[in-house]
């Protein structure tokens, strides 16, 4: 072990680093703040409840998912290597080696499919600007668009060429930089669509359905919607959050930092649900069938919202750009986690990794991007190849991964080692105890029960 930490050492001395804390809190919440936020966290609360969906969650974040911001953070902080390296910086055990790339892989083969979806989203977003407003809305355009592979191909190519750009350019130049600007740009406008929405008529009924809990509407698969988005909302077990710990200098607080990047992932989700939920009561009364649409929500029900506002079209330009920023933070970082696994792995430099992970997302991302036009014939397991991604990664391999990593804070690293880390900046541990709690006994009890659910969910055993 000697050895291998004067090794890790002069690592240290060479790695990319953020610039501070702002610099690592922005990434992060920019990593966290993606289409789990504005697309899928609104469509869980409208289908499970509102009021008392959003408790479950809150509750959730400032438990589990503080505790899995914080073990993964320290752990790259601590090692200063990518996933994979950074469990084997333990040992050289088979099961290590296996946990860490099981992190490692995650964004790899989410980022291609990701990508075709903020295809998607570039195509919306273009169609407000160029005042497609009644068009988007009509019965059949959505379902036309991604059937249409040359389109959605074009749409794939624009976003995934944006992140590899940034990519290409670094850290500090790139991912940093990019995220000091997105990211308030991004809550000035989450604000303004927000109260847009509120004060639709109607859209009051929808602010209460949100904002007051109601224990009728709650049930288990409340509880469990709610751990499920936990992984989506602050990029549990995607390597991301190892691989921008180790960029981490040691003078930041690991704990202050996690508890800002999980208020500002709260608090944009919080928005999200404020953007939509209220303008679907103003648009539909409350209808169930149009508050539990789904996945469908953003793409098909937003856009008639919109048509039927007075200012639809202004309001979906900057709703779209919102996504849009949004998915791009997010594919950002996944790309990065990638790109950091190949520098450390292969031993390759950041040019050739970037352009390692770039063949990765234009073969992958094409399959998925055609796999509900041209290639729709085509399927693994019964899944288009964009489903079939989402299944391996969101269902096995994730809750695998987070397992993996409590697994490597119990068994191997210990607790003592994670308060040093965790304090090197000379403050308190002041969560500890709920952090050696959640890890010790409830972080595994909750992963295995999202493992289960969301296998029997695929099987069709249960609906989520």
């Amino acid at each position: 072990m000697s050895t291998s930490n004067g090794q890790d050492n002069s690592n240290k001395k060479e790695r990319s680093s953020f610039s501070g804390r702002l610099g690592f809190v922005l990434s992060a919440a920019g990593a966290s703040v993606g289409l789990g936020n504005i697309w899928r966290f609104p469509y869980l609360a409208a289908k499970y409840g509102g009021g008392i969906f959003l408790l479950v969650y809150i509750i959730l974040a400032m438990t589990f998912g503080y505790s899995m911001i914080m073990a993964e953070t320290a752990i790259g902080r601590m090692t200063k290597k990518s996933p994979v390296g950074a469990f084997s910086f333990f040992g050289h055990r088979f099961t290590l080696k296996l946990g860490g790339w099981i992190n490692a892989v995650v964004p790899m083969l989410i980022v291609p499919y990701y990508s075709t979806i903020g295809g998607w989203v570039v195509k919306y977003m273009v169609g407000y600007f160029t005042g497609q407003t009644e068009a988007m809305a009509q019965d059949g355009y959505f379902s036309d668009f991604i059937s249409n592979g040359l389109q959605t191909e074009l749409f794939f190519l624009i976003f995934a060429g944006a992140v590899l750009v940034i990519i290409y350019l670094g850290v500090r130049n790139g991912i940093e930089r990019v995220s000091k600007f997105m990211m308030p740009v991004l809550v000035v406008l989450a604000v303004i669509v927000a109260v847009y929405s509120c004060t639709r008529p109607g859209a009051m009924q929808g602010v209460k359905y949100l904002l007051i809990p109601n224990f009728a509407n709650f049930s288990w698969m409340t509880v469990v919607s709610a751990m499920e988005q936990m992984f989506f909302s602050l990029s549990i077990a995607m390597g991301i959050l190892i691989t921008f710990g180790s960029y981490m200098k040691d003078d930041v607080s690991v704990e202050n930092a996690t508890e800002q990047v999980e208020i500002f992932d709260t608090g944009i989700a919080f928005m999200a649900a404020l953007m939509v939920i209220p303008a679907v009561f103003a648009f539909s009364g409350g209808d169930p069938e149009t508050l539990g649409a789904g996945p469908s929500l953003m793409f098909i029900t937003i856009p008639k919202v919109f048509a039927s506002l007075d200012f639809g079209t202004p309001v979906g330009i900057m709703f779209f750009v919102l996504v849009f920023f949004a998915a791009l933070t997010s594919a950002i970082a996944l790309a990065e986690s990638a790109v950091s696994t190949f520098e450390d792995e292969l031993h390759l430099g950041r040019i050739p990794a970037a352009t390692l992970m770039a063949v990765i997302m234009l073969v992958l991302g094409t399959l998925s991007s055609l796999g509900y036009g041209p290639l729709a014939g085509v399927t693994l397991i019964g899944m288009q190849f964009l489903d079939f991604f989402d299944f391996i990664t969101n269902s096995l391999m994730m809750p695998l991964g987070a397992l993996a990593t409590c697994l490597l804070v119990i068994r191997v690293i210990g607790f003592k080692r994670i308060a040093e880390e965790v304090e090197l900046d000379g403050m308190p541990f002041k969560r500890k105890r709920v952090f050696n709690f959640m890890i010790r006994y409830l972080c595994p009890i909750f992963i295995i029960i999202i493992l289960i659910t969301s296998v029997l969910t695929v099987l069709g055993i249960v609906s989520v």
